[in-house]
């Protein structure tokens, strides 16, 4: 269990702030991580990587000459947001473009996707690329499919690698996508790993079990073996991974490999050693020639017990940028030149934030905005600890914290926006923003999608009608249709978006007020949530686990429905509605 910490929702902040005053070597703190803290080479491309807090070294530790050029620091085992991501590129891009690194995880792929969008559009070239090596998590036929675990170091070295010689934005990224195509991985965890403040694990596996195949962010393996020896463990990971070869290997004797055994928590030093002599053995028995190879810890999962074993197969281009020199706070390889301390300040902004100009009518309507969004933070506090432990029946267990993230975001967003004489759509749009930005994680994304949509079809001028509102839902709806990529039956909060967004519209078009049409809503949306119980997960991070999730609701299907309670609560108190 994680016993050092004050505030846990704010473990990853105070995680971040200790790194640098520990690094300043290194590294220098910005708005949503770290970038170097040398002096950029002009024209070359910045090379970011990013995902949730709770791994480290990754991926903070991994920024540094030869590495990364800077980190995005998300949430525990919850993605960072947009903003974050366009604020670390900014702060590391030096004219050449920018690429960023993550595990194929839905919220990183919405988030960084949303953020190159953003970045490319103000003059900022910038690409993605999620990284894909743990075989267990989709066959090979669907290896886009696949998770990025301790992989992520190969392409995150290669690309940066590329990057340090100078070439161009689109070489780097092929670069980025030759190593993953090279990458294979593989975990087992002998327990589960415990967020700060929680009580139990997120799993549990059976006395003298281990489970092979878990995520990194606490999902459960999908598959239980009897624990085995040492040598038995370093047989499970080569004979899987050579089972598992890329698509222009047929033999691997006479190849070359870069390996990396990784501890995934508190397993020692010294039992990945012992692992990693039979692990080496195996290798020369079956041909393949190890280079650099890589035995510690690289991507971790708080207090997981377990470890993982990487292999990248190496060609004269990867194996050339995989022993590249490096030097950052957890990773260093070879000797390089030191490059001077960066001249220029990167400290957070903090300008006095202004707003549009409002009618009175939107105004008032604000003030009830506001007021919804307390009711919903009050009740998210008062589920949050059930909403993980629905979440972390076949998911990550983080579904709770970052709805209590987003939701105190927003109405501290609010609240500043109202005393700025911000109408109902500013405001609205600037709590979805800030949900988002502290949230992470796939919800985070698609709250901040839904709340914006509605803020724009609100907007400052008129006051909110019924139809208005019920027109904001709908946008809402398309947005995180569109964006997120799930349908009716996929098992996540779109089970509950859509019967919500269809009956308000109807009780509207009935013209019944906005509290009758919202509350019948609010019924349907109850019961949704409740028949996500019996569906399998299509999406996702439960995809890889579905059986385990049949007869528990979705985690985003029910903290939906109780925002659409307790804001029903909200209307009903006002009158004339």
């Amino acid at each position: 269990m994680t016993r050092l910490f004050n505030d846990p929702a704010e473990f990853a902040d105070e995680v971040l702030d200790g790194f640098v005053a520990a690094h300043r070597r290194w590294v220098r703190r910005v708005q949503g991580g770290v970038v170097r803290n040398t002096a950029k080479t002009p024209g070359q491309v910045a090379v970011l990587v990013g995902g949730g807090s709770g791994h480290y070294p990754a991926f903070t530790g991994l920024v540094g000459q030869g590495l990364a050029h800077g980190a995005v620091s998300g949430n525990i085992f919850a993605s960072p947001s947009a903003q974050q991501a366009c604020s670390v590129a900014k702060a590391a891009e030096s004219g050449g473009g920018v690429l960023l690194l993550f595990g194929n995880y839905a919220g990183d792929v919405l988030h960084f996707g949303h953020a190159a969008e953003i970045l490319t559009q103000q003059g900022i070239p910038t690409r993605t690329f999620a990284v894909t090596d743990d075989v267990s998590s989709a066959p090979a036929d669907q290896a886009a499919k696949r998770r990025g675990v301790a992989g992520d170091l190969t392409v995150f070295k290669a690309a940066a690698a590329a990057a340090e010689a100078g070439l161009g934005l689109d070489e780097v990224y092929r670069v980025a996508e030759r190593a993953n195509d090279r990458t294979r991985s593989l975990g087992v965890a002998f327990s589960g790993c415990t967020l700060p403040g929680a009580d139990a694990p997120l799993f549990t596996v059976p006395e003298g079990k281990m489970a092979v195949g878990m995520g990194i962010h606490g999902e459960p393996g999908i598959d239980e073996a009897d624990v085995p020896s040492a040598d038995g463990l370093a047989e499970l990971f080569v004979s899987t991974l050579l089972a598992d070869l890329p698509a222009d290997l047929t033999d691997v004797r006479g190849q070359r490999a870069g390996v990396i055994l990784n501890g995934l928590g508190t397993v020692k030093h010294e039992e990945l050693f012992v692992v990693y002599r039979r692990v080496a053995q195996l290798l020369a028995e079956a041909g393949v020639e190890v280079v650099d190879p890589e035995v510690g810890e690289f991507v971790t999962s708080f207090d997981l017990a377990g470890a993982s074993l990487t292999l990248f197969w190496l060609d004269e281009e990867l194996e050339r940028y995989w022993t590249a020199p490096a030097d950052a706070p957890a990773f260093r390889k070879g000797s390089l030149t030191p490059a001077p301390p960066a001249p220029e300040d990167l400290a957070m902004d903090s300008a006095e934030q202004t707003v549009p100009e409002a009618s009175e009518e939107s105004r008032e309507a604000a003030g009830v905005v506001l007021t919804a969004l307390e009711a919903v933070r009050k009740v998210i506090d008062g589920n949050a600890d059930e909403l993980g432990r629905i979440d972390a029946v076949a998911g990550d267990g983080d579904h709770g914290i970052g709805m209590q993230r987003g939701a105190v975001a927003a109405v501290d967003a609010a609240r500043e926006a109202l005393r700025l004489g911000a109408g109902a759509g500013t405001l609205l749009a600037l709590a979805g923003d800030a949900w988002a930005d502290k949230a992470g994680g796939t919800s985070g994304a698609l709250w901040g999608l839904l709340l914006r949509s509605i803020a724009n079809t609100l907007g400052d001028k008129e006051e909110p009608t019924a139809a208005t509102v019920s027109q904001g839902v709908t946008a809402g709806l398309e947005s995180v249709l569109k964006v997120g990529g799930a349908k009716v039956g996929d098992k996540t909060m779109v089970d509950v978006l859509v019967p919500f967004a269809e009956a308000l519209a109807a009780g509207v078009g009935e013209s019944r007020g906005l509290a009758e049409a919202w509350g019948h809503a609010a019924e349907q949306a109850d019961a949704a949530a409740k028949a996500t119980a019996d569906l399998v997960p299509r999406i996702g991070r439960a995809r890889p686990l579905a059986e385990k999730s049949v007869g528990t609701p979705d985690a985003g299907a029910v903290s939906l429905a109780l925002i659409a309670g307790v804001v029903h609560g909200v209307l009903a108190d006002r009158k004339g509605v």
